[in-house]
Protein backbone atom coordinates (compact mmCIF):
# COMPACT_ATOMS: atom_id res chain seq x y z
CA UNK A 1 0.00 0.00 0.00
CA UNK A 2 1.51 3.47 -1.40
CA UNK A 3 1.62 5.56 2.01
CA UNK A 4 1.76 9.29 0.31
CA UNK A 5 5.44 10.55 1.01
CA UNK A 6 7.80 13.23 -0.76
CA UNK A 7 10.28 11.44 -2.22
CA UNK A 8 13.58 12.84 -4.97
CA UNK A 9 14.53 10.94 -7.30
CA UNK A 10 17.34 11.78 -9.59
CA UNK A 11 18.83 10.33 -13.26
CA UNK A 12 22.44 11.55 -14.45
CA UNK A 13 24.73 10.61 -16.99
CA UNK A 14 26.69 11.50 -20.02
CA UNK A 15 24.84 12.75 -22.89
CA UNK A 16 22.84 9.95 -24.87
CA UNK A 17 22.96 7.69 -22.17
CA UNK A 18 19.47 7.80 -22.08
CA UNK A 19 18.44 9.50 -18.75
CA UNK A 20 15.57 11.95 -19.98
CA UNK A 21 14.04 9.01 -21.89
CA UNK A 22 13.83 6.60 -18.61
CA UNK A 23 12.73 9.70 -16.87
CA UNK A 24 9.81 10.44 -18.70
CA UNK A 25 8.83 6.62 -18.32
CA UNK A 26 9.06 6.40 -15.01
CA UNK A 27 6.86 9.74 -14.73
CA UNK A 28 4.14 8.06 -16.59
CA UNK A 29 4.27 4.90 -14.68
CA UNK A 30 3.67 6.68 -11.68
CA UNK A 31 1.32 8.86 -13.11
CA UNK A 32 -0.60 5.64 -14.31
CA UNK A 33 -0.38 4.66 -10.96
CA UNK A 34 -2.22 8.07 -9.37
CA UNK A 35 0.88 9.11 -7.26
CA UNK A 36 1.49 12.86 -7.59
CA UNK A 37 4.55 13.27 -9.44
CA UNK A 38 6.20 15.72 -11.53
CA UNK A 39 9.15 15.56 -13.70
CA UNK A 40 11.78 18.30 -14.67
CA UNK A 41 15.43 19.00 -15.15
CA UNK A 42 18.42 20.90 -14.42
CA UNK A 43 19.55 23.21 -15.92
CA UNK A 44 15.88 24.53 -16.04
CA UNK A 45 12.80 23.45 -14.71
CA UNK A 46 11.68 27.29 -13.96
CA UNK A 47 10.96 29.96 -16.19
CA UNK A 48 13.81 31.79 -15.40
CA UNK A 49 16.19 28.87 -14.39
CA UNK A 50 15.16 28.13 -18.38
CA UNK A 51 16.00 31.42 -19.35
CA UNK A 52 19.78 30.79 -18.01
CA UNK A 53 19.31 27.45 -19.43
CA UNK A 54 19.21 29.14 -22.86
CA UNK A 55 21.83 31.37 -22.41
CA UNK A 56 24.07 28.59 -21.39
CA UNK A 57 23.35 25.14 -23.09
CA UNK A 58 22.73 27.20 -26.42
CA UNK A 59 25.66 27.00 -28.46
CA UNK A 60 26.64 30.99 -28.03
CA UNK A 61 29.62 31.09 -29.51
CA UNK A 62 30.27 31.95 -32.97
CA UNK A 63 33.01 29.63 -34.51
CA UNK A 64 35.16 32.81 -35.50
CA UNK A 65 35.05 34.10 -32.46
CA UNK A 66 37.09 33.33 -29.27
CA UNK A 67 35.08 35.18 -26.92
CA UNK A 68 33.18 33.07 -24.29
CA UNK A 69 32.58 32.41 -20.67
CA UNK A 70 35.44 32.07 -17.85
CA UNK A 71 34.44 28.80 -16.09
CA UNK A 72 33.93 29.96 -13.25
CA UNK A 73 30.68 32.74 -14.63
CA UNK A 74 29.56 29.37 -16.78
CA UNK A 75 29.53 27.24 -13.55
CA UNK A 76 27.81 30.27 -11.41
CA UNK A 77 24.98 30.13 -14.34
CA UNK A 78 24.64 26.63 -13.39
CA UNK A 79 24.18 27.39 -9.72
CA UNK A 80 22.01 30.32 -10.07
CA UNK A 81 19.77 28.46 -12.41
CA UNK A 82 19.70 25.26 -9.68
CA UNK A 83 18.86 27.90 -6.80
CA UNK A 84 15.41 29.40 -8.99
CA UNK A 85 15.03 25.53 -9.69
CA UNK A 86 15.09 24.48 -5.48
CA UNK A 87 13.15 27.48 -4.18
CA UNK A 88 10.16 27.61 -6.53
CA UNK A 89 9.94 24.04 -7.73
CA UNK A 90 11.94 21.11 -5.96
CA UNK A 91 11.03 22.26 -2.31
CA UNK A 92 7.63 23.18 -2.72
CA UNK A 93 7.11 20.11 -4.16
CA UNK A 94 8.78 17.95 -1.47
CA UNK A 95 6.79 20.54 0.60
CA UNK A 96 4.02 18.86 -0.38
CA UNK A 97 4.97 15.06 -0.33
CA UNK A 98 4.80 15.10 -4.36
CA UNK A 99 7.48 12.74 -5.99
CA UNK A 100 10.39 14.37 -7.95
CA UNK A 101 12.12 13.26 -10.86
CA UNK A 102 15.02 15.24 -11.89
CA UNK A 103 16.74 14.97 -15.25
CA UNK A 104 20.25 16.42 -13.78
CA UNK A 105 21.40 17.39 -10.09
CA UNK A 106 24.47 18.13 -8.45
CA UNK A 107 26.36 15.03 -9.58
CA UNK A 108 26.40 16.60 -13.04
CA UNK A 109 27.79 19.84 -11.85
CA UNK A 110 30.90 17.92 -10.14
CA UNK A 111 31.27 15.05 -13.24
CA UNK A 112 31.23 17.95 -15.91
CA UNK A 113 32.28 21.54 -13.55
CA UNK A 114 34.62 19.99 -11.20
CA UNK A 115 35.89 17.07 -12.26
CA UNK A 116 35.67 18.12 -16.36
CA UNK A 117 36.70 22.06 -16.31
CA UNK A 118 39.20 21.35 -13.04
CA UNK A 119 36.82 24.13 -10.58
CA UNK A 120 38.05 23.88 -7.48
CA UNK A 121 35.15 21.88 -5.27
CA UNK A 122 35.30 23.76 -2.21
CA UNK A 123 33.78 26.96 -4.33
CA UNK A 124 31.02 24.45 -5.62
CA UNK A 125 30.76 23.10 -1.82
CA UNK A 126 30.46 26.83 -0.50
CA UNK A 127 27.54 27.84 -2.56
CA UNK A 128 25.66 24.44 -2.38
CA UNK A 129 25.76 24.83 1.06
CA UNK A 130 23.64 28.18 1.16
CA UNK A 131 21.08 27.15 -2.11
CA UNK A 132 20.46 23.35 -1.64
CA UNK A 133 18.48 24.25 1.57
CA UNK A 134 18.84 20.50 2.90
CA UNK A 135 17.46 19.34 -0.69
CA UNK A 136 19.19 15.90 -1.89
CA UNK A 137 18.17 12.64 -3.86
CA UNK A 138 16.78 9.72 -2.14
CA UNK A 139 17.76 7.87 -5.14
CA UNK A 140 20.13 8.44 -8.14
CA UNK A 141 19.97 6.68 -11.23
CA UNK A 142 23.09 6.88 -13.01
CA UNK A 143 22.67 5.40 -16.34
CA UNK A 144 25.69 4.14 -18.10
CA UNK A 145 25.94 3.53 -22.09
CA UNK A 146 28.84 2.48 -24.67
CA UNK A 147 30.13 5.02 -26.16
CA UNK A 148 28.75 3.35 -29.78
CA UNK A 149 24.95 3.94 -28.39
CA UNK A 150 25.47 7.30 -26.86
CA UNK A 151 27.33 7.87 -30.15
CA UNK A 152 24.18 7.16 -31.92
CA UNK A 153 21.62 8.60 -30.15
CA UNK A 154 23.15 12.47 -29.89
CA UNK A 155 23.82 11.27 -34.20
CA UNK A 156 19.90 10.55 -34.41
CA UNK A 157 18.59 14.08 -32.15
CA UNK A 158 17.09 16.88 -34.30
CA UNK A 159 17.81 19.52 -31.50
CA UNK A 160 21.35 20.26 -29.98
CA UNK A 161 23.45 22.15 -27.76
CA UNK A 162 26.92 22.76 -27.36
CA UNK A 163 27.35 19.71 -24.99
CA UNK A 164 25.95 17.39 -27.35
CA UNK A 165 28.93 18.25 -30.02
CA UNK A 166 32.01 17.42 -27.81
CA UNK A 167 34.48 14.48 -28.79
CA UNK A 168 33.87 11.18 -27.32
CA UNK A 169 36.76 11.27 -25.28
CA UNK A 170 35.14 14.12 -22.78
CA UNK A 171 31.93 11.89 -22.43
CA UNK A 172 34.32 9.07 -21.33
CA UNK A 173 35.92 11.14 -18.75
CA UNK A 174 32.69 12.49 -17.49
CA UNK A 175 31.32 8.78 -17.36
CA UNK A 176 34.49 7.62 -15.36
CA UNK A 177 33.60 10.87 -12.97
CA UNK A 178 30.11 9.94 -12.63
CA UNK A 179 31.34 6.21 -11.42
CA UNK A 180 33.77 7.45 -8.98
CA UNK A 181 30.94 9.63 -7.61
CA UNK A 182 28.14 6.58 -7.45
CA UNK A 183 31.54 4.46 -5.94
CA UNK A 184 29.84 2.51 -2.67
CA UNK A 185 27.02 4.70 -2.03
CA UNK A 186 23.98 2.98 -0.93
CA UNK A 187 21.21 5.43 -2.51
CA UNK A 188 22.91 5.08 -6.39
CA UNK A 189 21.96 2.48 -9.04
CA UNK A 190 24.37 2.36 -11.49
CA UNK A 191 22.85 0.68 -14.64
CA UNK A 192 23.74 -0.32 -18.07
CA UNK A 193 21.60 1.61 -20.71
CA UNK A 194 23.42 0.60 -23.72
CA UNK A 195 20.20 -0.93 -24.99
CA UNK A 196 17.80 1.26 -23.27
CA UNK A 197 15.17 -1.25 -23.92
CA UNK A 198 11.94 -2.02 -21.94
CA UNK A 199 13.79 -4.12 -19.60
CA UNK A 200 15.71 -1.07 -18.12
CA UNK A 201 12.32 0.60 -17.60
CA UNK A 202 10.93 -2.27 -15.59
CA UNK A 203 14.13 -2.30 -13.36
CA UNK A 204 13.91 0.73 -12.24
CA UNK A 205 10.05 0.75 -12.01
CA UNK A 206 10.70 -1.95 -9.75
CA UNK A 207 13.74 -0.34 -7.76
CA UNK A 208 11.76 2.82 -7.03
CA UNK A 209 8.09 0.37 -6.09
CA UNK A 210 10.07 -0.96 -3.67
CA UNK A 211 11.35 2.59 -2.20
CA UNK A 212 8.18 3.74 -2.45
CA UNK A 213 6.61 0.56 -1.18
CA UNK A 214 4.54 0.09 -3.84
CA UNK A 215 2.30 -3.19 -4.58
Amino acid sequence: MYKKKSFFIVFEGVEGCGKSFQSKKLFNKLKKNKIQTILTREPGGTRSAELIRNLILKDYFNKDNKEKFDKYTDTLLYLAARNEHIKNKILPALQNKKIVICDRFTDSTLAYQVHGKKININFVNHIHKFILDGVKPDITFLLKASSKSSKQRLKNRKSKNRYDNFAQSFYRKAQKSFLQIAKNKKNYYVLDSSKNDDSLERKIFEIVKKHLKIK
